[in-house]
């Protein structure tokens, strides 16, 4: 009982000695444990962050930088074959697929090649009895369509950009965060060392 007491008086002494702090209401714990948080964030990421945002509202292209890209990924044919693989696990090989088509058909030469590849390209990736169909709008399988009677080499530019998007945003991140892309991205590290 008297520790009890003792420990009161101790603490209302020590208070009077410091008349000037008050105790901190939950509005000021609150607000120091974002600084904190922004701080600790700005010192992982390297920048500093601006008031108002937080890491997970920060635009695609700041987060685009940190990692390898998705054009990177997609230039270089290790990652590709990985990244290709990859998406065959995950069952969505159509989107790397398509895109790959869409960059061959537009380096085919003669006006013969493009109208059967259009052709081909429409068949396999966008009708609606396709066997491998990409996600992509209505009106963009319209356009396509109708561009199917004389295709140009940029028929199929607006599919593939929501396509690539769809990637950039939904399967690049889980790739970048998978196994195969750390094993990857590890091998290439340890070739420098050998």
């Amino acid at each position: 009982m008297s520790k009890l007491l003792f420990s009161k008086i101790r603490f209302y002494e020590i208070k009077e000695l410091f008349p000037n702090i008050k105790q901190p209401r939950r509005v000021d714990i609150l607000q120091s444990r974002k600084k904190q948080k922004k701080d600790i964030w700005s010192f992982v990421i390297g920048q500093k962050i601006n008031n108002g945002t937080c890491p997970s509202n920060q635009s695609w292209q700041t987060d685009h930088k940190r990692h390898m890209s998705l054009d990177k990924l997609l230039k270089d044919k290790r990652y590709l074959e990985a990244f290709r693989s990859f998406l065959q696990s995950e069952f969505s090989e159509e989107n790397i697929e398509f895109w790959l088509a869409c960059e061959d058909f537009k380096s085919t030469g003669s006006s013969e090649d493009l109208s059967w590849k259009a052709k081909k390209i429409y068949e396999e990736f966008i009708s609606s009895a396709a066997c491998r169909e990409i996600n992509v709008d209505h009106q963009t399988k319209e356009k396509i369509q109708n561009s199917l009677e004389k295709p140009s080499r940029s028929c199929f530019d607006e599919a593939q950009k929501q396509v690539y998007l769809l990637m950039l945003r939904d399967s690049c991140p889980r790739f970048l965060n998978s196994d195969a892309y750390l094993t990857l991205k590890h091998k290439s590290r340890s070739i420098w060392y050998i």
